[in-house]
């Protein structure tokens, strides 16, 4: 992974690795003591993208945010060749498992939302509870499970991808901000995250190669543990759907909304989302 590493993030005091039984070693940072709480992260983020939520919410818990592999900063022992949301899905359990810490609050974010949404699922002795914030992937109204990115989200994504391998880095990126967020996102985000994003972005074209899978009714009556969906009310409508169709399929799902806020909703409003959070968790 073609990712700057600064060595003195690097030597944080709350930075941490675990080494997991697939050999890979997973990055992580780690604030607060009580009930751990698991942040997951989307597509061209890492474990940097909770830094508004790392503060406020480690008062109460025990806050954890890893940078899935092949994220920024790439640092793992052994080989991790596959990039898939399955593989993360499976690594997160791993990372669960060797922290030793029981059943995590797990909360997820866009892509990391549908990894933490299979999580859960597949692993329910893990998850204490689930928080999913704009859930990315399709929806499916059937159970078969056969459904698919709309075919302009597709286009653009492989001018996004073709942007990148080209070397206009920046100029792909800021197409696909906008394109989960608003127009002009991209423009206005801080240094830090745009430095992020960039330090990311060779993920996006082997994102595009493994689309997640669609989420069903019959999917979801696999969830069993409180949840709580979030959305921001200028987030696409992509989220939005998501966020309707399980709140209807999940049982008893709370759902909120923060006004005022797209897709990078945590960093942008985090007070408002720092709130929901907690009160959700401490209910």
């Amino acid at each position: 992974m073609n990712a700057r590493i600064n060595s003195s993030l690097l030597l944080r005091p709350d930075l941490g690795f675990a080494t997991l039984p697939s050999g890979v070693s997973m990055p992580y940072v780690q604030r607060g003591t009580g009930d751990t709480l698991l942040l997951v992260h989307g597509s061209l983020c890492d474990f940097r993208y909770w830094e508004a939520q790392l503060g406020p919410l480690s008062a109460r818990y025990r806050c954890i945010a890893p940078s899935l592999s092949h994220y920024w900063p790439g640092i793992n022992a052994g080989a991790c060749d596959e990039f898939s949301w399955r593989a993360h899905v499976n690594e997160l359990a791993e990372f669960i498992m060797a922290l030793d810490v029981g059943s995590v609050h797990l909360l997820g974010h866009s892509r990391g939302g549908c990894i933490a949404f299979h999580l859960a699922r597949e692993y329910p002795r893990l998850v204490r509870t689930l928080t999913l914030v704009d859930p990315g992937g399709p929806t499916s109204s059937g159970t078969s499970g056969h459904s698919a990115l709309p075919p302009a989200i597709n286009a653009l994504r492989q001018k996004v991808a073709l942007l990148i391998e080209h070397g206009a880095i920046e100029t792909g990126l800021e197409l696909f901000v906008d394109s989960v967020s608003a127009p002009g996102v991209w423009k206005r985000s801080s240094a830090a995250f745009r430095t992020m994003a960039i330090d990311n972005a060779s993920t996006l074209s082997r994102q595009f190669r493994d689309p997640l899978p669609p989420y069903t009714g019959e999917l979801a009556a696999e969830i069993k543990c409180r949840t709580l969906l979030i959305e921001g009310a200028k987030s696409p409508r992509m989220f939005r759907s998501n966020v309707d169709s399980l709140g209807r399929w999940i049982y008893q799902a709370e759902r909120r909304c923060i006004e005022g806020a797209s897709h990078g909703m945590n960093i942008t409003k985090p007070r408002a989302f720092n709130a929901l959070v907690g009160a959700f968790l401490g209910g």
